[in-house]
């Protein structure tokens, strides 16, 4: 079975397991209450910027049998929309599987998705959420899906319907994490206004708007195209409203606000009670 390597550890995120545990520890609450969350908008900058964000978010997720993470691709490598259906992705923490059943369910019913694991191979946008997974939880499970720039924004929305007809013919239960980070390399007062606009399309569940209003302002939201398939899913399958659990920018860390990028974690609730995982069931 394949191990994809990791290849930001070291760089986004420390390199070492004791020095990893240790900033993970800082950015997250383990005792916070736990929610039953259909999924999240995530960010994925280096820790140092980003990870409290996230941190905060993530902390408050239920965990269920499987994650499933939807990442831009910021390298160009491979095909533009891809899945991985087999393998392992390593990080300092240890090794986490592609839940291959899942994957091939998904890939089987998409007009789009390709299983490509050269998309994947040099992309941080999946691979930083995974340490905070591996330390708030045990037996991680997870489908990476690529999904690059497209010209025609219908795609993300058919991709969503598609996601969301494999996700009804499952018995595991799942989380779907957006994997973005908002306004790249502006003055500080004008990105938080652009994310604001995005940020409330998002939290009212309109992958449209979103598009709509990211065409409009010009935002630099690099992981458009995994939000609106997550929302357009949402919308599917049922949702209980979303909240902005934290937003920041690289200048709250840096000090400089004449040229930052933004970061937003944002929880989306799923309408029914926590189902049961796999484990549960087995007790």
């Amino acid at each position: 079975m394949a191990v994809r390597e990791p290849v930001v550890a070291g760089t986004f995120y420390p390199g070492t397991p004791a020095s990893l545990r240790e900033l993970i520890s800082r950015m997250v609450d383990e005792r916070a209450r736990k929610e039953n969350a259909f999924g999240a908008v995530l960010p994925h900058a280096g820790y140092v910027y980003s990870g409290a964000v996230a941190g905060a978010a993530i902390s408050r997720i239920q965990f269920k049998d499987t994650f499933i993470i939807m990442g831009p691709n910021h390298t160009g490598l491979g095909k533009p929309f891809s899945i991985m259906t087999e393998g392992t992705w390593k990080t300092p923490l240890g090794e986490v599987p592609v839940d291959s059943d899942m994957a091939k369910r998904i890939l089987a019913v998409s007009s789009y998705l390709e299983d490509d694991g050269e998309a994947f191979a040099e992309e941080h946008s999946i691979e930083v959420q995974l340490p905070f997974l591996q330390f708030l939880g045990k037996d991680i499970k997870f489908v990476p899906i690529i999904l690059a720039s497209y010209p025609d924004a219908k795609v993300y929305k058919e991709m969503g319907d598609q996601l969301a007809r494999a996700l009804s013919k499952s018995n595991e239960s799942y989380v779907i994490i957006a994997s973005s980070d908002m306004t790249h390399y502006e003055p500080a007062r004008s990105a938080k206004t652009k994310d604001g606009h995005a940020i409330d399309a998002i939290l009212a569940l309109n992958p449209d708007e979103l598009y709509r209003r990211i065409q409009e302002y010009d935002i630099s939201m690099c992981g458009y195209a995994p939000a609106m398939a997550l929302l357009q899913a949402a919308n599917v399958i049922g949702a209980a409203g979303a909240e902005l659990v934290r937003y920041a920018t690289s200048g709250d860390v840096t000090g400089d606000n004449r040229s930052v990028v933004g970061y937003a974690s944002i929880l989306i609730r799923a309408r029914s009670a926590i189902p049961p995982t796999k484990g549960e069931l087995a007790k």
